[in-house]
């Protein structure tokens, strides 16, 4: 049989299968017995008896702890479902985000007030003020000046939904073919009387045109067929899942206003990878933890909902007036929460296009002029160091005190649960060390429900278990788990693959996978696994034109290699898959290890 013939027929029984729903119970009661722990206990019994909102906020204080390994154990076990979306809670997900929303809503309100009459605010006093000269004077240092070319060239739309388009039709096709909404704040900025503030300069050298109409002439003879400018008020505030005892609240902005949004979170990235603040990766954050669980000369520092945390006034203080004028005309200042519409006190939130590089800037600023002070007035310690990735922040541990109170001062609250600064623990950008040592638990998010959810949920445990072992070998305690789950699968559909394929099959080493070799001269042997991939549809649209030239023009490896992805006519259908076999060809590998 021909492989094209046999993946119909595998194909035919993946998208058909499902697993029980008992499945789920006994990958959960399975893995906690595996940790034979006090806290895996506490969370079978929980779990098991139905008390999911006592299981769900369940925390861990590695303060309480001497030893890695009861540390590891109880932590694993703490975590393993808090971001389980299936628990069954007494109180309404969405409820909580948008109670905890207005919560910081009115923090912000709190920060305008004080800072609109800065010199009376008892706060104002000592080291703060300092420190606040000093923020200033570093922001303006790191962003310097900007062009209008920067601005356009470095333009892009965000992968997600816009106030106009839903998420489902999300692609870049699409919203240049459809995309009209705009706030009446950032189309007077594009008009010829605001050309002084963008490009530093009176005399018009294209005449009485709109700058987007200079920048994008075939973009705008388009928009000139379309029901442009569709004014927007602002944004939509919406609920997304986030983890198991509440949701996280995001704000859908206009579509053309997103556009000129990531562009500026673009010029702030590459400002900030100028002081070494790469926000393209998160490795140094987390090299750093790992260091700093070993020295203790730095903390990690994590912030409650900081993107809804930074206020107007904040930022019109900090940044320099033509950023700060560029950032104010771009974002929505108005907005909905249900039926009502809401002027914010807030400058920016999460779905804002420049909010993440935004919050890092400032972040950025506030630590290293915080270490700067006490440096100078205690004197320099070797591998003390500041790095910030998003509201991950890094920071001298003697300097956390000092970066609390001003954090607290410009209307930020840091998260106790989050932030650690002494003790063997440290945790920053997703990656967990105790003196060193790996110690990242397993979150379960949602039910086992079919294969491709088995190969996961199999996987993230022989991870787990090789994590366990410092990456030599794989903790045997785990075996009888993953086996049972491989069990569990059809025989048919039971690929063993490398690591580097990812969930599309079981992770297996070379001995267990037996992988067909490769003949007629081909060094390396083929193994056969599962890929998911978008469905896709045929255009012939200007959107699809205007994507493609955009691209082509573009300087980011990410949009090339997004090109390549969908050569011709096709345009991906955002969040729509479908699943395909695939035969690669790899190299014998060794992978995890076995089970010791």
């Amino acid at each position: 049989m021909s492989f094209k013939k046999h993946s119909a027929r595998v194909l035919k029984g993946l998208s058909s299968y499902r697993v029980t729903s008992e499945v789920t119970s006994y990958a959960v009661n399975s893995f906690l017995q595996s940790l034979d722990c006090p806290r895996a206990l506490t969370a079978f019994i929980l779990f098991n008896s139905g008390e999911h909102e006592q299981l769900a906020k369940l925390e861990c204080n590695p303060l309480n702890y001497n030893s890695m390994v009861e540390f590891r154990d109880a932590y694993a076990a703490t975590k393993f479902l808090s971001k389980f979306k299936d628990l069954t809670l007494n109180y309404d997900l969405d409820e909580v985000a948008l109670s905890k929303f207005e919560k910081f809503e009115d923090r912000c309100a709190q920060t305008n007030r004080r800072f609109r009459n800065l010199s009376a605010d008892p706060g104002y006093t000592g080291p703060v003020v300092w420190l606040h000269s000093a923020v200033i004077q570093k922001i303006e240092s790191i962003l310097r000046d900007f062009s209008a070319d920067e601005l356009f060239q470095r333009a892009n739309w965000g992968p997600g939904a816009t106030t106009l388009i839903k998420s489902r039709d999300a692609s870049s096709t699409i919203k240049f073919q459809r995309e009209v909404g705009i706030t009446r704040d950032l189309y007077a900025l594009l008009q010829p009387s605001s050309y002084d503030s963008i490009m530093g300069q009176r005399h018009l050298p294209f005449g009485e045109k709109s700058l987007l109409e200079n920048a994008y002439p075939l973009w705008w003879s388009h928009l000139e067929t379309l029901d442009f400018p569709q004014f927007q008020v602002g944004n939509k505030v919406v609920t997304v899942p986030k983890d198991a005892t509440t949701n996280r609240v995001i704000a859908i902005e206009p579509g053309i206003n997103l556009w000129f949004q990531k562009a500026i979170g673009e010029m702030i990235n590459r400002r900030l990878r100028r002081s070494g603040i790469d926000l393209r990766f998160q490795d140094r954050n987390q090299l750093l933890a790992k260091s700093a669980s070993i020295s203790g000369l730095n903390a990690t520092v994590d912030f409650s909902s900081a993107s809804d945390s930074i206020a107007s006034e904040l930022v019109e203080r900090l940044l320099p007036p033509r950023w700060f004028s560029l950032l104010d005309s771009c974002r929505s200042r108005f907005g909905s929460l249900g039926d009502d519409l809401r002027s914010w006190h807030k400058f920016s939130s999460m779905g804002n296009g420049y909010t993440f590089s935004l919050q890092s800037l400032i972040f950025y600023a506030m630590a290293i002029c915080c270490m700067e002070y006490v440096q100078s007035n205690q004197g320099k310690i070797p591998g003390e160091i500041v790095s910030v990735y998003g509201d991950d922040v890094i920071v001298p541990t003697r300097c956390l005190e000092l970066f609390s109170d001003l954090s607290a001062f410009y209307g930020f609250l840091l998260n106790p649960s989050k932030s650690f600064s002494s003790g063997y623990f440290r945790e920053s950008c997703g990656s967990h060390f105790w003196s060193g040592v790996d110690v990242k638990p397993y979150y379960l998010k949602g039910n086992i429900s079919d294969v491709r959810s088995l190969y996961r949920v199999a996987n993230s445990i022989r991870r787990l278990a090789h994590r366990r072992n410092a990456c030599y070998g794989c903790d045997i305690k785990f075996l009888d788990l993953f086996d049972h789950l491989v069990t569990l699968v059809p025989k048919s559909f039971r690929f063993r693959i490398p690591e580097s394929l990812g969930d599309g099959g079981f992770i297996s080493n070379f001995d267990e996978a037996t992988p067909q070799r490769a003949r007629h001269g081909i060094e390396g042997y083929f193994a056969i696994h599962v890929v998911e991939e978008s469905r896709t549809f045929q255009s012939d649209t200007i959107g699809l034109l205007l994507a493609r030239l955009w691209v082509l023009s573009s300087t980011q490896s990410e949009q090339l290699s997004g090109a390549r992805k969908s050569p011709g006519n096709s345009v991906s259908k955002r969040g729509q898959t479908r699943l395909s076999l695939k035969k690669s060809l790899v190299q014998q590998w060794v992978d995890l290890g076995p089970w010791i």
